[in-house]
């Protein structure tokens, strides 16, 4: 492996040297932006802003355009610095994944030898690469890494990373100390130095579950509406007919059934109540109820794995991890929901900062496909405007969505040793609504259970 020192930087080459730094000279690199991959199951994008317009000169990682999908919404970095020089897409198209969005022309010392386009945000290409002129060859092209995850690696990386036989798995396992964890060429190259140290990472494998067939729901047509003079329509937007098609699909998937439960959460309050000053002054953050609820929720899960649950046809996965999405508003109004991973393991004050982090990045629009995807069971607050209660819609492929409704102070008839009491006292109504296909109301009202008990014990006394 060689590299080629031109300009003020450095570029990995297989050519000869000779030949390279005529190709750099006699041609200007243009970068070709492609829309990114942003998780397995996404195909397709939608551009709703460009922030960067064709002339406007543009620094490495600055953002050039913002796309979503129906998981998230994102911005796309630029990897290099250069000129935005042709937009290929309007605001509001649709664009496949790997479809070349944007060009940006370089100056040659910042040119890089030309890459196949990848599941990362951009590839490179150097025009104008002619033919060996004595033996009519075409120059060498450097295979690159095809990336596996929707991690960025500028094509400098990939092409180091393929010529000294780095597999993904193994490139993706690489820590990285450029912006947002990104690889640079000194982490790969202090990487390679103690690699032979340190055995290569398998590849992972994932067991994939073939479906089964199971019977199609028929499909209701909705009635016809009509409208009135001084009638206001209003179009739906992206986000709000994805939601609208998911909650239909559920409904019609599911069987739903919901059960509830009266909780008495004195103790917690208080212990809140105590602790939320010493907490925002050392986390310089708040400490809500959100994560409690959620610490309980995965222990009752732990205890009733059998709404830790997906259907797969006339299968039941009993799923290992327990991850759970907690209902987020966002600013416009829509509803997202991101999820805490592995939170049976996580204690108390791990799951306030996870849920103050992507409670801030859904309010701020930041979130990132893995924030939301991967859940295993759903806490929604429903509780937040006031709501006593309600019947929440399960998040598909999920089996169950736990309802959250407002805490309110209420008298209560409490045993004593001296006899019955009436006491003011702060308590919930937790909904829990399943999937009647694989939860019975047996399993249901158990899990609920759990989940008074664990709450209507909680210790007063306990650090965080």
């Amino acid at each position: 492996m060689k590299f080629v020192k031109y300009g003020n930087k450095e570029h990995v080459c297989s050519a000869p040297v000779k030949e390279l730094k005529c190709n750099i000279i006699n041609a200007m690199a243009k970068f070709e932006v492609i829309m990114p991959k942003l998780g397995e199951s996404i195909i397709e994008a939608t551009i709703t802003r460009w922030i960067k317009n064709p002339g406007d000169q543009i620094e490495e990682d600055d953002p050039i355009v913002e796309i979503a999908t129906d998981k998230v919404d994102s911005e796309i970095p630029s990897p290099v610095e250069g000129k935005l020089i042709k937009v290929l897409f309007n605001e509001g198209d649709v664009v496949p994944v790997g479809k070349v969005i944007a060009i940006i022309e370089m100056d040659p010392d910042a040119a890089v030898e030309s890459t196949e386009a990848t599941s990362a945000s951009v590839k490179a290409v150097v025009p104008e690469i002619s033919a060996d002129k004595q033996t009519g060859a075409a120059p060498a092209v450097v295979e690159t890494v095809e990336s596996s995850s929707d991690r960025f690696y500028s094509p400098l990386v990939k092409n180091i990373a393929k010529t000294e036989g780095i597999s993904q798995s193994e490139l993706d396992k690489v820590p990285g100390s450029g912006k947002d964890g990104r690889v640079t060429k000194e982490d790969l190259m202090a990487y390679l130095k103690q690699r032979g140290q340190v055995p290569a990472p398998a590849a992972a494998t994932a067991a994939v579950v073939q479906p089964s067939v199971a019977p199609p729901a028929p499909k209701q047509a909705a009635p016809p509406v009509t409208t009135s003079a001084g009638d206001e329509i209003v179009e739906m937007d992206r986000m709000r007919k994805l939601i609208a098609d998911h909650m239909v699909m559920s409904k019609q998937v599911s069987p739903h059934v919901t059960s509830f439960i009266e909780v008495d959460v004195t103790n917690m309050v208080k212990w809140r109540e105590r602790v939320k000053d010493d907490f925002q002054n050392r986390e310089k953050e708040k400490i809500t109820f959100t994560p409690i609820f959620i610490e309980t929720a995965a222990q009752a899960l732990k205890d009733f794995p059998g709404v830790n649950a997906s259907v797969d046809g006339y299968k039941v996965i009993l799923r290992k991890n327990i991850n759970i999405g907690m209902a987020a508003a966002l600013p416009n109004g829509n509803l997202i929901v991101p999820v805490i991973k592995n939170a049976d393991q996580k204690n108390l004050l791990g799951l306030a900062k996870d849920v103050n982090s992507l409670a801030n990045k859904a309010r701020t629009n930041k979130l990132e496909p893995d924030d939301i995807s991967g859940g295993t069971f759903t806490i929604t607050n429903l509780g937040t405007f006031g709501s006593i209660t309600g019947s929440p819609i399960i998040n598909q492929p999920q089996v169950a969505i736990l309802g959250l409704g407002v805490i309110k102070k209420k008298p209560v008839v409490l045993e004593t040793p001296e006899g019955d009491v009436i006491a003011i006292r702060h308590m919930i109504i937790l909904s829990l609504a399943y999937d009647h296909r694989v939860v019975d109301g047996a399993l249901g009202g158990k899990y609920l259970q759990r989940m008074q008990q664990l709450l209507e014990s909680f210790d007063t006394n306990r650090s965080i």
